[in-house]
């Protein structure tokens, strides 16, 4: 039926799950709001969502409100408006909020493949949190897209549990940070691969820095990735034999991911490829689950860190940027590992020249990952090792991988702390 028909089955009162990311059901999510005449009190819930979806259309905000479980930039304007807010929350959690009856779901927008030859239709390239959402609302709407690769694991939903489907061909979103990669995310990549030991399995999230780092690990051998995501950084590897997965104890041999996220090319990959398992992010970000792999590295960014190893990760101040999503997850999944080694990787300036490690995390920042489960930070300008340091040994760690142009109120505010 058209996306028009199908999003009636929405009713005042209702709480709506958006599936996410590169699988963000955008026509289903334009008409629903533009039912915004006839509905009130409608609750929508998502991680992050990509395109133009129209949540900040003023007629919208009223009848819709938003409550994100993460924010990407489509959201922010939202979110911080009186019709949208912000759930703290790790990605491992999620799940939980649904399954619970925390967040209980009334109905579910999703994006899919067409049915296969047994009338299973596949989640795509986000099973993340949307296998729960799957579990749990009462109403599923999809829309059917040739475009979105069949991936397998925990993503197979049979076309009986859908109320309603709407045909779309579009391509899916795509992103590929290869053209932001300059020479000091290379710099950082250099010092995050020489922590890097054969064998390893890896973690890593989305951007410039992680797919530089991924680009400086052709010369490893028999990696593994246990991640929550995919980015266009794992191609390579994956096609020179680089990643081999042969190590792993959870998923020996296949790529463990809750989703991913780049261009055409990554999602042919893994389309109906048993070499990717797309699994349940209350699963795959599982601190037991991730420990039980060996030397897991898990690289993560940070917004700004402060002089005692405080990492601000999802907000500038109180202006709710991204969300906590699964970094803590893996930071601590990848200190309990054998041999784990839990990274911090930021570059130690913003694109306005302002320094990223600070004397204090800004006023209402929020700490994703506490200084008692920090182990390395890494800039541009080298590496700094927290773990078993007390503060004034942190603060000096710190100081000399900051950017050398604030290094000096950074000494100064040192001898404030400290006096010496």
């Amino acid at each position: 039926m058209s996306a028009a028909d199908a999003v009636r089955l929405v009713r005042s009162g209702d709480r709506v799950f958006i599936h996410g990311s590169a699988a963000t059901p955008v026509h289903l999510v334009r008409a629903l709001l533009d039912r915004h005449a006839e509905l009130h009190d409608v609750e929508l819930t998502a991680i992050s969502t990509f395109g133009e979806l129209g949540f900040d259309r003023p007629e919208v905000q009223g009848p819709f409100q938003l409550n994100a479980l993460f924010v990407s930039a489509n959201m922010r304007s939202t979110v911080a408006g009186p019709h949208g807010d912000y759930v703290p929350v790790f990605l491992s959690e999620i799940p939980r909020l649904f399954d619970r009856g925390i967040l209980p779901l009334d109905v579910a927008l999703l994006h899919v493949s067409p049915p296969d030859r047994h009338g299973y239709c596949s989640l795509g390239v986000s099973v993340d949190v949307a296998r729960s959402a799957v579990r749990n609302a009462r109403t599923l709407i999809a829309q059917v897209n040739p475009n979105m690769p069949r991936t397998l694991g925990d993503s197979p939903v049979h076309i009986s549990r859908f109320a309603a489907l709407v045909a779309v061909d579009d391509p899916l979103p795509e992103v590929d940070y290869t053209a932001q990669v300059g020479p000091a995310e290379r710099r950082i990549a250099e010092y995050v691969s020489a922590l890097v030991e054969d064998g390893s399995t890896l973690q890593m999230g989305i951007g410039a820095i992680p797919d530089a780092i991924l680009g400086a690990l052709g010369g490893h051998k028999d990696l593994g990735v246990h991640t929550e995501m995919c980015s266009n950084g794992i191609i390579d590897l994956v096609e020179r034999g680089v990643v081999t997965n042969k190590y792993k104890r959870k998923h020996r041999g296949r790529v463990a991911t809750a989703f991913a996220f780049g261009t055409r090319r990554l999602y042919d990959l893994v389309d109906d490829n048993p070499s990717f398992a797309f699994l349940d992010a209350q699963y795959v970000n599982d601190t037991k689950v991730i420990r039980e792999n060996p030397k897991v590295v898990a690289i993560n960014s940070a917004i700004e860190v402060d002089l005692t190893g405080q990492v601000c990760a999802d907000s500038i101040g109180t202006y709710q940027y991204s969300g906590v999503g699964g970094q803590m997850d893996f930071m601590r999944g990848a200190a309990l590992s054998e041999g784990g080694k839990p990274i911090i990787a930021l570059r130690s300036t913003t694109t306005k020249g302002a320094g990223k490690i600070v004397p204090f995390l800004r006023q209402g920042a929020g700490v994703v990952t506490t200084r008692a489960h920090m182990h390395y930070v890494v800039t541009e300008h080298g590496v700094a090792y927290l773990y078993g340091r007390n503060l004034q040994q942190r603060a000096r760690a710190l100081i000399a991988i900051a950017d050398p142009a604030h290094r000096e109120e950074l000494e100064r505010a040192y001898r404030e702390r400290f006096g010496s």
